[in-house]
């Protein structure tokens, strides 16, 4: 049994999904078209010789038909290796994470679809009544990073809180934390988690900034996420109902809510969020699951379209593995997969529909190949097998096929 690591490279699709099409995404590639990128420039291929150990560009292949650029001859892979495609429906954070952890949503979340005015008035009214209000800025669907540049010293001189949405389920408040104060944002928050019941969406997301507008604005790691509970037993739920602690790094704890979480373990970049998972790894015991996720793949280069940034952000996450590699003990088990795609190429700045890898290592674990599996489920069923669990009511299990 031993321990289980459940890494989310957050964004890291391997290719459009077999539905792509329908969601605007068709030939959506995040990391093939960084390898791309990457081999035309005068920086070289991309270099990410521990993924490649554990099969990243055959698992890549096999999404796509085709190697990615400077990937085209690698050595046999030493882990587990395969595909995973989405069963539910949209392309966000919650629907990933959650399938992966066995819980397939049936109901699609809501979404606000109109570029601008995006948010219902009788919604506003309430928000701004409730939470005392003088206003709100934006009603649209933009960038985070943008829109607190365009509309950041008006929210400072008006003490109006900056509200959009983009083509996921949520609904994002962005405050300055010192103009406006970050208790007083997390309160709004939790106002309009509430208020938004009815429309049935995914998360609220609480975007706290500071600068100012001669030197720019800029967020801070105080990001906070109200995300619905799971409608169902995830694999965080099954850890905690056999006895067992889960370790929650990063947003992983938002995304579910705080459900079926033993220990939350705040940490902002992606140095913070590796050295928070040796700190979990260091006193975890057997039975145990650590969770983390890395958002800066999605957050800070996949919406911003930065594909240099991105690419850098992998080589150094990729640097980081070895060191988590010889932390682990005879019988843990390392999963690491991604929850949806958010090609840096791709047209705007929204997810995209992509198909995502499953790799899998432990000490002694024999390398094989896994193949396309149809949900990401499959993962989490996996997981709790290892961890001597009840079976999820969904995925297959990589592990015993």
């Amino acid at each position: 049994m031993a321990r289980a690591v459940w890494l989310v490279m957050d964004s890291f699709g391997i290719g459009n999904a077999p539905d792509a099409a329908a969601y605007g995404d068709a030939g959506a590639d995040t990391f093939g078209h960084i390898a791309a990128a990457c081999a035309r420039a005068p920086r070289g291929p991309l270099r990410l010789p521990n993924l490649t150990r554990l099969g990243l560009p055959q698992a890549h292949a096999l999404a796509t038909g085709a190697p990615a650029a400077g990937f085209e001859q690698v050595p046999a892979p030493e882990a587990l290796w395969g595909c995973m495609a989405e069963r539910a429906s949209g392309k966000d954070t919650p629907s990933g994470h959650w399938e992966t952890a066995g819980v397939v949503l049936e109901q699609p979340f809501g979404l606000f679809d109109a570029p601008e005015h995006s948010f219902p008035p009788e919604l506003l009214a309430a928000l701004i009544d409730q939470a005392r209000l003088p206003g709100v800025l934006g009603n649209c669907h933009a960038s985070g990073t943008e829109i607190i540049q365009r509309l950041g010293a008006e929210h400072i001189a008006s003490g109006k809180p900056i509200v959009y949405t983009s083509a996921d389920s949520v609904f994002q408040i962005a405050a300055h934390e010192q103009h406006f104060g970050l208790e007083r944002l997390y309160e709004i928050c939790l106002i309009a988690r509430r208020l938004l019941e009815p429309w049935n969406i995914g998360r609220v997301i609480a975007r706290p900034f500071v600068g100012t507008a001669e030197a720019g604005f800029t967020r801070t790691g105080n990001r906070h996420d109200y995300a619905l509970e799971p409608p169902g037993h995830t694999l965080l739920d099954a850890v905690c109902a056999a006895g067992h602690a889960v370790h929650a790094i990063g947003k992983i704890s938002d995304i579910f809510a705080a459900r079926g979480v033993t220990r939350k373990r705040l940490a902002s970049g992606h140095d913070a969020l590796f050295e928070a998972t040796f700190a979990a790894l260091a006193e975890a015991a057997d039975g145990e699951l650590i969770a983390t996720n890395f958002v800066d793949f999605d957050s800070v280069y996949g919406h911003r379209r930065d594909v240099p940034g991105y690419a850098a952000a992998l080589e150094h996450f990729d640097a980081r593995l070895p060191a988590l590699l010889d932390a682990l003990r005879p019988g843990d088990l390392l999963a690491i997969s991604a929850d949806h795609g958010c090609d840096p190429t791709f047209p705007g700045s929204d997810h995209t529909r992509e198909q995502v890898p499953l790799l899998a290592f432990g000490p002694g674990l024999p390398a094989r190949a896994l193949g396309r599996r149809t949900s990401f489920a499959d993962l989490g069923q996996g997981l709790a097998t290892h961890l001597g669990l009840p079976p999820l009511a969904a995925g297959r299990c990589f592990l015993t096929e």
